[in-house]
């Protein structure tokens, strides 16, 4: 694992790597929620507003996955002092909070027609909202650690903390379907099961793909900006001292 935390070897690897995500990505993306948009037939119950499903699924899952990444790189940053970790957790927040806020505006909607309403505070809403919310915290406890020169790596590790407690919500997400009585439908799709015919599935799955692909070349994009900010603030120091 620390063969990789030089960041000259890094950013060698990411030259090729961003490249080979997103452009694959992108495809899928388009591509399947095209097919989701264009080609499959509206749903028997829900009409033609099935169709949001191809977004705002991978988004509820990309927003999930953005705060994952950030309590895995907390603990690696927090255990094994990785230098890369942080960076990693800070470039994975925006990401992380946009496909969260897509889902959110993406599912209000969907509801409006499904169940007469914008919003309601049920628990799966609610938990997704206190994401975004979380997502905000982090964001703005990260910029100003890295902004607080004198605060040193201990503010560093506040932000990993945060990143960590966090980390909460997220199994509260995952059944929150399960253990309230709500409007939101229970999942659809569970370990080596699913619910969703397979005409809605399989674009479905390639969106899911597509938008992780992009998801992951957005976050080594933020990491090679964030590791050129480092740099020139550092160069900077050193100029100011001499």
């Amino acid at each position: 694992m620390h063969g990789f935390a030089n960041p000259a070897r890094f950013l060698r690897m990411a030259r090729w790597l961003l490249p080979t995500l997103l452009v694959p990505g992108l495809l899928l993306s388009f591509g399947a929620v095209a097919w989701g948009l264009f080609m499959v037939p509206p749903d028997r119950l829900m009409g033609d507003t099935v169709r949001i499903l191809f977004i705002h699924v991978p988004s509820a899952w990309l927003g999930m996955a953005g705060w994952s990444t950030i309590a895995i790189s907390s603990v690696v940053e927090l255990v094994w002092r990785h230098p890369l970790a942080g960076i990693a957790a800070r470039a994975a927040a925006v990401p992380g909070a946009v496909f969260t806020a897509i889902c959110l505006a993406t599912g209000s909607i969907w509801a409006r027609p499904t169940w007469g309403t914008w919003w309601v505070w049920d628990g799966r809403l609610t938990s997704f909202l206190i994401l975004l919310f979380l997502y905000f915290g982090y964001i703005a406890l990260a910029d100003a650690a890295q902004k607080d020169a004198a605060a040193g790596s201990g503010a560093g590790r506040v932000t990993a903390i945060f990143g960590l407690v966090g980390a909460i919500n997220i199994p509260i997400i995952n059944r929150s379907v399960v253990w309230w009585n709500s409007l939101h439908q229970p999942p659809s799709i569970t370990m080596g099961k699913s619910a969703i015919d397979g005409t809605f599935l399989w674009p479905l799955l390639i969106a899911a793909l597509g938008f992780s692909l992009v998801f992951g070349g957005v976050v080594i994009a933020r990491m090679r900006m964030l590791l050129a900010d480092i740099q020139t603030e550092a160069r900077l120091r050193r100029k100011a001292l001499g």
